[in-house]
């Protein structure tokens, strides 16, 4: 099938790619003549595990093209995918403008019967609004399709061949049966694809993020009143994730969610709601407890250096929001840093792939390591925020002999306890008690 693929950033990249791995002729479009060339010349300009692979072997295969030339994207595809940004308004909203401004410029292009997919996350009833500004100027049919992407960052790829289900907003049976053919080699294992109007569609995304996000929430809530009880979250999260109908996923206690999705599909759908005149108390609470646990870190801290940080030096390991990823949108690390920042601290960071972001948005404010052990010469203290795999099984030598205070503030309960009572370290974590040597 001949696919095209506006806007390449996260989605509009793994999509195009694992589209032309299926055999599809892909065409994927970008306003940004640098990243188009770059991207002909085999450079992936994000980062995500395998997705590499992928891109060189079907560039070389000729199945994935890149250009800056909407039209010719347009006259390419059957099956045109919108994957553009969607940035979080200042009141909380999805911005609708690049989605609006791109259908408008399809309908004065498109010459025969195209399907327009929103694959972006997009609140409800923007289907209609996407059909309604291409219908002004189309002279042709066309239908519009609302299709979520469900990737995770830094499994990404795996979640698009491997789908756990595939959802498909769509009143045209034409459409949905051109869908169908598309996404059938990416569900023969059996898992479904479920077919259900527009509006639904798009809520469904929202609905998801919104529901995992207040997940992690709940369960920041539950370790931050076992921090004042003497519970043990570990236990605690152990023995509610046996129970099937909780479910052991996204119950690990930390300080917060961030990315790209969580914290803008939450906002977004209890902005949507006040829009409606409905008031989502429950999403609510989760934007002001997820803005606090972020630098729940802190105050501890603050307590073990008696409220006194200034020209104390802190070694931070992990930037990025998450682990195999370089997105540092939302990433809890920045809010730690520009508190510590603030009372006069001093930080070298270190982080596996998302440095240059971070470079790029503080500059010369904070210091950069080329390994994680280097980062911590003449420290005073150790901040982990990111739960690469490469900070589970650190060698404690090196931390105490570099970190003057030889003390540890975890904020994603890397260590076991017991293990770090051997190691005579100061440990502070999430939800546990205090080690204090």
């Amino acid at each position: 099938m001949k696919i095209s693929v506006i806007g390449t950033g996260y989605v509009g990249l793994v999509t195009g790619t694992c589209l032309a791995e299926t055999g599809n002729e892909v065409v994927c479009v970008d306003i940004d003549k640098q990243k188009v060339e770059k991207m002909r010349n085999g450079e992936v300009p994000i980062y995500e595990p395998h997705l590499d692979v992928l891109f060189e072997r079907n560039i070389n295969a000729q199945r994935l093209k890149f250009t800056t030339s909407l039209e010719e994207g347009l006259e390419h595809g059957q099956i045109i995918f919108l994957a553009l940004p969607t940035p979080e308004d200042e009141d909380g909203s999805a911005d609708l403008s690049y989605v609006l401004g791109v259908a408008d410029q399809i309908g004065k292009l498109i010459k025969d019967y195209k399907v327009i997919v929103d694959k972006s996350t997009v609140p409800v009833g923007t289907a209609e609004k996407v059909y309604a500004t291409i219908a002004e100027n189309a002279k042709c049919d066309f239908d519009v399709v609302s299709n979520p992407e469900f990737l995770r960052e830094g499994f990404a790829v795996d979640d698009f061949l491997k789908p756990e289900r595939i959802v498909v907003g769509s009143n045209s049976e034409r459409a949905t049966e051109l869908m169908k053919k598309l996404y059938k080699p990416f569900v023969r294992s059996g898992n479904p694809i479920i077919i259900m109007d527009e509006k639904s569609a798009e809520l469904t995304k929202y609905a998801a993020n919104s529901f995992l996000a207040t997940k992690i929430t709940f369960m920041n809530e539950i370790a931050n009143y076992c921090e004042k009880v003497g519970a043990d979250v570990d236990k605690v999260r152990i023995g509610m994730g046996t129970d099937s109908r909780i479910g052991k996923r996204f119950l690990f206690p930390g300080i917060g969610y961030g990315g790209s999705c969580f914290p803008k599909d939450v906002k977004a759908l209890h902005k949507s709601g006040k829009d409606d005149n409905y008031d989502f108390q429950i999403l609510e609470s989760v934007i002001n407890v997820n803005k606090k646990q972020k630098v729940a870190l802190i105050p501890k801290i603050n307590k073990y250096f008696d409220n006194n940080v200034e020209g104390k030096t802190f070694a931070v390991w992990g930037l990025a929001f998450k682990p195999e990823t370089d997105d540092i949108r939302e990433a809890p690390s920045l809010d730690i840093i520009n508190s510590l920042l603030e009372k006069g601290a001093k930080i070298k960071a270190f982080d596996p792939e998302a440095m240059e972001n971070v470079k790029a948005k503080l500059g010369d404010k904070i210091g950069f390591s080329n390994s994680m052990y280097e980062t911590l010469e003449g420290t005073d203290a150790l901040i982990i925020s990111t739960e690469w795999s490469i900070f589970r099984t650190p060698n404690f030598d090196k931390i105490r002999d570099n970190v003057k205070e030889q003390v540890i503030f975890d904020g994603r309960n890397l260590y076991d306890l017991l293990d770090i009572e051997k190691e005579k370290i100061s440990y502070f974590s999430i939800g546990r008690k205090d080690i204090i040597v």
